[in-house]
């Protein structure tokens, strides 16, 4: 198993993230799903925990298979699809990725938002054993290199600027100076016991999570002209309205969400799909 923490820094507050993160996971799963492949929802409902009270749990299904290099398509069958399932006890999160034929492969990923730069050192309360093999990475969503293909000019945070909050663009130094700063802490445990290839798709799948992280924060903050003054009861109309059209695109039925809205409040949330 490898376990490495993330720390992502945004220009944003605790609660301001709240909305961003719900309406990045669920406009950018419309924009990357297609015919057959993309973000199916199959599961969107309340739920309970004894230490964090109520949440939301979602289950989606992740469509991928042509997007993978050649050396894993070949590990797999042709209809492959990762099966999320996510808790959301916001600002506490805990989101789990398997895949049915490789029952020895997992993500498994905690996360806690806190309004400062990334200065916690174990605000998830991680184990003695896990501290002592954990790797901490701070991830710059300005000046951190992403790949190409991620890469948009108008979400390039070290040139948007907010026309609704006049933040951006990022400076260099930013995180230290920035005001208001939270920081997304993730702890991201990796595991893949299949006998000669587990290292090298334990660290394959870290540098898609750390991809995946820098793309989908960088799009929150670009996107809050679009999100910003929205409240929960926007957000969960978008969703409903965005989780329709999307699972349409991917070629599923409406009927196959099981979904109940009717108790979500301001403490839940939806969480996945973008880690």
């Amino acid at each position: 198993m490898l376990l490495k923490e993330y720390r992502v820094c945004m220009p944003l507050t605790v609660e301001e993230y709240r909305i961003g993160q719900l309406y990045m996971i669920t406009k950018h799963s419309h924009e990357q799903s297609e015919k057959g492949e993309g973000v199916e929802v199959v599961r969107n409902e309340p739920c309970e925990d004894t230490n964090y009270g109520t949440g939301q749990y979602t289950e989606k299904r992740v469509y991928l298979n042509s997007r993978l290099p050649s050396w894993v398509r070949a590990l797999i069958p042709n209809i492959f699809y990762i099966t999320e399932k996510a808790w959301n006890f916001y600002p506490y999160t805990r989101t789990e990725y398997t895949c049915s034929f490789v029952p020895r492969f997992s993500i498994y990923i905690e996360t806690r938002y806190e309004n400062n730069n990334g200065s916690s050192e174990n605000c998830l309360g991680l184990s003695q054993e896990d501290l002592d093999v954990r790797e901490v990475e701070h991830l710059d969503i300005a000046y951190d290199p992403l790949p190409e293909k991620y890469y948009k000019e108008e979400e390039d945070c070290t040139k948007f600027q907010s026309k609704k909050t006049g933040r951006g663009p990022l400076m260099p130094g930013w995180r230290d100076t920035m005001d208001p700063i939270m920081c997304s802490y993730k702890a991201v445990k990796v595991k893949c016991e299949i006998w000669g290839v587990q290292t090298r798709m334990e660290s394959f799948m870290h540098r898609i999570v750390k991809d995946i992280l820098l793309a989908g924060h960088r799009q929150a903050f670009a996107w809050i002209d679009e999100w910003h003054g929205m409240t929960i009861d926007d957000i969960r109309e978008y969703e409903d309205k965005m989780h329709q059209e999307t699972n349409k695109k991917v070629g599923v039925s409406d009927s196959s969400i099981q979904n109940d809205s009717t108790n979500n409040t301001p403490e839940n949330g939806d969480e996945g799909t973008s880690i």
